[in-house]
């Protein structure tokens, strides 16, 4: 890395990538990047210092970037493999290198805490993220989602020998992490266009187990089927909601208010409150907990963080909230995420309707798991169900949202995003909406805001 003067980023606007940029940045480097659409990511990487153009074009890479002894290229394997970009680089003899091998690397020599799972691990990092943050022991961070406390996906500290990373398992890339310790939150199959069964998905789940640090320990929620792969001095804890060596016991849940006692191995930690007070939350916070205890957090320092935690941006985030009208985003992209993003908000409002809009993401996941998207869906009072984002691929024959779609059980309604915000114009029973998935659906947000705003 001293020879490296320059880094490309083919994808720089990803969430994951951009911390990356962010990084560097920090570190004196010059950053530029393409990636195929603005975003309101990448014009704050602007302004902060990179360069970025988004046409797949070899003569709109700067020159400074095309010299292969002092340019690393990190690329996204959401990349398409046509990219011209990509094929400049690998003809010219450039170090092309994926986004989890770069973090592989930077944190070799640090105390890595990594946060895996189908879902869960943008929260959970966060929350621990926060956590340590506001400890004794700071951190470092590459998070998956903008912290609304920092404002970042990326916390830097110049002391601290902790980093909080977001180990995702698509395209295997947590594999080239090196943790000290370990979070698994879940492990429901997904990314089957990689992984084609759920038996090589758990697998993959079981070799990252195995990179866990000699003198390390691996977290994991409770009855999750995972047989884990940890050297013999690797501990081995698990957590839920109810059971485990960690769980919470005396949940309150009361004005809009979550608090509860944490169970540890040695004790209980008496009165945590949740700064995001939603039901899912309370194993979130059990998981980030379980580590940041493991590694020394007094009980004071974990009762102020999690206090304090607001969040990350498009994790259950709340974009109205008022007595007659509320609207919350999420994430959620997965069957599992939807079923439980649903039923926490369903609990928070038990009296009032909830109208979803869902924007499938991917073709392939869309095949893979069309009755249970359904299902999930069907806990709504009412469905708004967009097309597919397509994100890296391509069609597939016959797969559209409307294979979801015809297994809906409750009121439903199919649209494009053109249609989306007219249909809600016309709209008069909107109590609480609840926009879910993980494409471009972000973008509506304030003019959807706009539109409810005028209905109060």
């Amino acid at each position: 890395m001293n020879n490296i003067q320059s880094i490309y980023f083919i994808g720089i606007g990803g969430i994951g990538m951009s911390n990356l940029a962010r990084y560097f940045m920090s570190k004196g480097k010059t950053v530029a990047g393409y990636d195929r659409t603005e975003t309101s990511l990448t014009k704050e990487l602007v302004k902060e210092g990179a360069i970025i153009h988004y046409t797949d074009d070899v003569k709109l890479i700067p020159d400074f970037c095309k010299d292969n002894k002092s340019t690393l290229v990190i690329y996204t394997p959401a990349v398409p493999s046509g990219n011209e970009e990509v094929k400049f680089f690998r003809d010219n003899g450039f170090t092309i290198q994926k986004r989890a091998q770069v973090l592989g690397t930077i944190t070799k020599s640090s105390k890595a805490l990594c946060c895996a799972g189908t879902h869960g691990k943008t929260t959970t990092s966060s929350m621990l993220a926060h956590i340590l943050k506001q400890s004794h022991l700071d951190c470092n961070a590459f998070l998956g989602g903008i912290l609304k406390n920092y404002n970042s996906n990326l916390i830097l500290s110049d002391t601290s020998e902790f980093t909080v990373i977001e180990a995702d398992e698509y395209d295997r890339s947590f594999h080239w992490l090196h943790p000290y310790m370990a979070l698994i939150t879940s492990v429901d199959p997904d990314h089957l266009d990689i992984y084609g069964t759920e038996e090589e998905y758990l697998k993959s789940f079981e070799h990252f187990t195995s990179f866990i640090q000699p003198g390390g320990a691996l977290v994991m929620k409770h009855n999750i089927k995972l047989s884990p792969k940890v050297s013999d001095n690797v501990r081995v804890y698990t957590y839920s909601i109810k059971r485990g060596d960690f769980h919470a016991k005396n949940v309150r849940i009361r004005n809009g208010e979550i608090h509860f006692d944490l169970v540890t191995p040695k004790g209980i930690i008496d009165n945590i409150q949740l700064g995001v007070p939603v039901k899912i939350n309370i194993e979130n916070g059990i998981g980030s907990m379980a580590l940041a205890w493991l590694n020394g957090v007094t009980d004071d320092e974990l009762r102020h963080a999690m206090a304090t935690f607001q969040g990350a941006k498009r994790r259950f985030d709340f974009i109205l909230k008022t007595d007659k009208i509320a609207m919350i985003d999420d994430y959620a992209h997965h069957p599992e995420e939807l079923a439980a993003s649903i039923t926490s908000v369903k609990e928070l409002y038990p009296d009032k309707k909830l109208t979803g809009v869902f924007q499938p993401h991917l073709y392939s996941r869309t095949r893979d798991f069309a009755p249970e998207f359904a299902q999930s869906l069907s806990l709504l009072d009412e469905l708004i169900l967009l097309d597919i984002y397509p994100a890296r691929e391509k069609p597939i024959e016959g797969v559209t949202s409307k294979i979801i779609f015809d297994k809906v059980t409750c009121p439903k309604t199919l649209c494009n995003k053109e249609e989306l915000l007219p249909l809600l114009e016309k709209k008069n029973d909107i109590e609480v909406l609840l926009t879910v998935g993980a494409g471009d659906i972000d973008r509506l947000l304030e003019p959807i805001k706009q539109i409810l705003e005028k209905k109060l």
